[in-house]
């Protein structure tokens, strides 16, 4: 990607080389049970840092670190030499190195899953229908007919699954450049299958 490594990743690097490295896999097998929907022991993390005095900013700091790290890692499939060196290079010691890209290693695949799951949830559409109101608005000079489309979309809830409705009334200008973006939309979509 080329990109410059976030200020604060690099301020908690330090901090990560605090602990030791077997506790540092130990923290990571905590973290990567968390991006993986299984929840994350605060009170084991808690003793894992303990020797370290690590207080409670330092503990979220190094679990949202390594979130961060995993998840990036995962979502642009970096393979864990690559990410081995990225993260010595970033000043993290190789034997934390070690561990945390061993533990990625571990869990790659599974994580890259979870993301691609969670990534985009979108219900599904069950239906959409359409009215034209027409409203009378006058003047001096004539009445005036102002059209105004009504939109009923019906879908199901990405989370809960549950029907949920949403209504969206637009002047009759505004639903001609919908129209025409979502015209658009489609070709596009149509030219990448």
């Amino acid at each position: 990607m080329n990109l410059d490594c976030p200020d604060w990743v690099l301020a908690e690097i330090s901090t990560l080389a605090k602990i030791s490295s077997v506790k540092m896999k130990l923290l990571c097998a905590q973290v990567l049970k968390d991006l993986l929907g299984e929840g994350i022991d605060y009170e084991k993390v808690g003793k894992l840092t303990a020797d370290a005095k690590f207080e409670s900013g330092d503990i979220k700091a190094s679990v949202a670190v390594l979130s961060f790290i995993f998840s990036s890692a995962a979502k642009h499939d970096v393979d864990s030499e690559s990410l081995s060196s990225e993260l010595q290079q970033l000043g993290l010691p190789k034997e934390h190195t070690t561990g945390l890209c061993k533990s990625y290693e571990d869990k790659h695949v599974a994580l890259r899953e979870k993301l691609r799951e969670t990534s985009l949830r979108l219900g599904r559409l069950d239906s959409v229908s359409w009215r034209v109101d027409y409203t009378l608005s006058s003047s001096e000079l004539r009445e005036v007919n102002q059209p105004t489309i009504q939109l009923k979309l019906q879908r199901q809830g990405a989370e809960s699954g549950a029907p949920e409705t949403t209504v969206v009334s637009v002047s009759a200008d505004k639903f001609r450049v919908l129209l025409a973006e979502l015209k658009q939309a489609q070709v596009l979509m149509n030219s990448l299958q």
